[in-house]
């Protein structure tokens, strides 16, 4: 009898990524990291690259296809509408998801800034990006889904 043992990731009835927003008043920056189940990503950018199978590891070299799909699916504007450009700092594989790391420029107050957030979407109907936002004392979180993947901060 042979048995085979792989590193195969368990299965999961929901699509759901969490979002943290840290505003840094040291750094005037935005501090952002994504959480999304490692396996829902990895379908997301192997449908965004020709449905070519895509496999996220630590170390691998698949960096500038994740920032590529991120900024086609996540994005800034502030309250005169122009897109703020984030850098892409890098991403993490833990257990079953993997963390994404952004950090935008940002001075002032989020009041007019808009969100864009469909990360996944395209591959998952139900597909849920809840966004928890930190603004010194002031916290807020924002449900994205179909329908509703823009909103004001």
């Amino acid at each position: 009898m042979v048995v085979l043992l792989t590193a195969a990731r368990p299965k999961h009835e929901y699509h759901i990524s969490v979002t943290k927003i840290n505003y840094n008043s040291s750094q005037k920056t935005l501090e952002i990291s994504i959480r999304a189940f490692t396996d829902d990503l990895e379908k997301g950018l192997s449908q965004a690259n020709g449905n070519r199978r895509i496999l996220l590891r630590n170390g691998d070299e698949n960096n500038p296809l994740v920032d590529k799909y991120l900024r086609k699916h996540f994005a800034l504007a502030d309250p005169e509408r122009k897109l703020r450009t984030f850098s892409y700092i890098g991403k993490e594989e833990e257990a079953d998801a993997t963390w994404l790391y952004l950090e935008v420029p940002f001075q002032g107050d989020p009041d007019g800034w808009v969100m864009k957030n469909e990360l996944l979407m395209e591959a998952f109907d139900d597909q849920v990006n809840m966004v928890n936002a930190k603004w010194g004392d002031d916290r807020k979180t924002y449900l994205f889904k179909k329908g509703k993947s823009v909103q004001a901060l």
